[in-house]
């Protein structure tokens, strides 16, 4: 957990920034967490970050073009050194917060240069969203909403968790904490988080009045209003649900076939595959799911299961050169489409 000192550091961070510049990892988790922050800020612009792995230098011209005095990224488990360099170059106080395995060592020379906040390095190490932090940091209990759709698109369950059902009993029930399923996929919060990740797909100039729209409202039911402030977000929604129940169904008859791992790879112009395998592993909770996205010569994957699936993916992918990291039950990985058969192999070896 992020200790009480902790979280008064990174508010005094907040509030000692005259123009902060968030980046944020491109789904649920991060957007809320931008969110969270920013409101309770009042203050900066915010970047979907949808370079994978990593949030990598051709985010920098985002650095002159903005002209922050802070950068604060957001649930984001890798950032390239360069990026950082060029922070350090420009005199750009770093601030990042994260949930997942550290990825670099504390006395890097380059990334000691930067604030980093992490539970997991905790005396007690757990592995919260981001967006459960972010709350905590802008303790405004009006918001508490915001960090639960980004709380259940992370497969937790929060601690005023309780709050929001009393408070919106139409849209989220009791659930017990080892029910994030049900709270994903069986409540009217749940298809929220769907709606809003989905939308984060769209044109940058969507997402960017998407955002500003974002950064106002004051409940969650306003979301539920299609009105001409929102209504891209719903006009997004059903462009990509249409495609997305489509690669579900295809997806779905290979679960019924296999008993232990269920491996879908498909191609387009947009990647749903974090959703895809979210919801496979709801509806296959005893299987390993692998989604591969193919995109040109590159494939990024999302892998779900019970068990460890970061070493197992860590395992699938030794002899290939490839970029992967992630939580012990949800992960990705970066490969060349030439090493894809031999990943797939792997996979079936391995899981039987």
């Amino acid at each position: 957990m992020l200790s009480q000192e902790q979280i008064q550091e990174i508010r005094e961070l907040l509030n000692r920034s005259q123009n902060p510049l968030f980046f944020f990892d491109n789904d649920l988790d991060g957007l809320t967490s931008f969110l969270l922050l920013r409101r309770f800020s009042g203050k900066g612009k915010g970047v979907a970050i949808k370079s994978f792995p990593e949030l990598n230098q051709t985010y920098s011209r985002k650095l002159t073009e903005l002209n922050p005095d802070y950068v604060f990224i957001l649930d984001k488990p890798l950032v390239a050194e360069d990026f950082i360099k060029e922070c350090i170059e420009k005199n750009i106080i770093v601030v990042w917060i994260d949930h997942h395995p550290r990825p670099f060592k504390e006395d890097h020379p380059i990334y000691k240069n930067v604030q980093y906040f992490n539970p997991l390095l905790n005396e007690k190490p757990t592995n919260e969203p981001v967006s459960y932090w972010s709350y905590k940091i802008a303790n405004k209990k009006e918001d508490k909403w915001i960090s639960m759709l980004g709380c259940i698109s992370d497969w937790f369950i929060p601690d005023f968790a309780n709050e929001i059902a009393e408070e919106y009993p139409d849209l989220f029930p009791k659930l017990n904490k080892d029910q994030q399923a049900k709270a994903l996929y069986e409540t009217e919060m749940g298809k929220l988080a769907k709606m809003l990740s989905f939308a984060l797909k769209d044109r940058t100039s969507n997402v960017l009045k998407m955002l500003k729209y974002l950064t106002m409202i004051k409940v969650p039911q306003e979301l539920l209003e299609k009105n001409s402030k929102n209504s891209s977000i719903f006009q997004r929604f059903k462009q990509i649900d249409r495609k997305y129940e489509k690669l579900m169904e295809k997806a779905k008859e290979i679960g019924k076939v296999n008993k232990k791992l269920l491996f879908f790879q498909y191609g387009g112009d947009m990647s749903v595959s974090g959703e895809l395998s979210n919801e496979l592993f709801y509806n296959f909770q005893d299987m390993v799911i692998v989604v591969c996205y193919i995109k040109g010569n590159k494939v990024n994957v999302s892998v779900r299961g019970s068990t460890d699936v970061r070493t197992l993916t860590a395992k699938s992918l030794e002899g290939i050169e490839a970029s992967h990291g992630g939580h012990e039950r949800a992960c990705g990985a970066n490969l060349s489409v030439e090493d894809l058969p031999k990943f797939r192999d792997n996979m079936i070896k391995l899981t039987k």
